[in-house]
């Protein structure tokens, strides 16, 4: 049966600017980066994960604009404390969609966009009440 999400592939017309920004903007660690026949296999992940993000190069045909394929929602990654993951990410140059991030009745969640327009949803997920207290 199947046992793991192993790749989740978001489109960019430059990969050393997407890469970049994910290790240096979001702090992700870069974990392959194989040129082959089909092009450049180049993925990167939150330390500890076992799921990889492709930044698989896609370049329009000239005179197109860029529209990322594939994938009609964001990309989601958790953090453990969001409101001071927002703010450094911030000082770090990352474009978010909103001023600070938002409450819902789940946690917490703030939507950041990657230099090709890909929506990175950063997610922080509340934490259980506990019976006695």
């Amino acid at each position: 049966m199947l046992a793991n999400i192993m790749f989740v592939t978001i489109y960019v017309t430059d990969q050393d600017r997407a890469l970049r920004f994910y290790t240096q903007g979001l702090g992700l660690e870069k974990h392959i980066d194989h040129s082959g026949p089909e092009g450049r296999f180049l993925t990167v992940r939150p330390a500890g994960s076992p799921v990889d993000i492709i930044l698989w190069s896609h370049r329009p045909a000239a005179g197109q604009p860029f529209e990322p394929e594939g994938v009609p929602g964001p990309i989601v990654l958790e953090s453990i404390d969001l409101r001071r993951d927002f703010e450094e990410l911030r000082r770090r140059g990352v474009t978010f969609t909103q001023a600070e991030p938002e409450d819902y009745p789940f946690g917490v969640r703030a939507e950041a966009v990657d230099p090709d327009g890909n929506r990175i949803a950063l997610r922080q997920q509340r934490r259980a009440l506990r019976a006695d207290g």
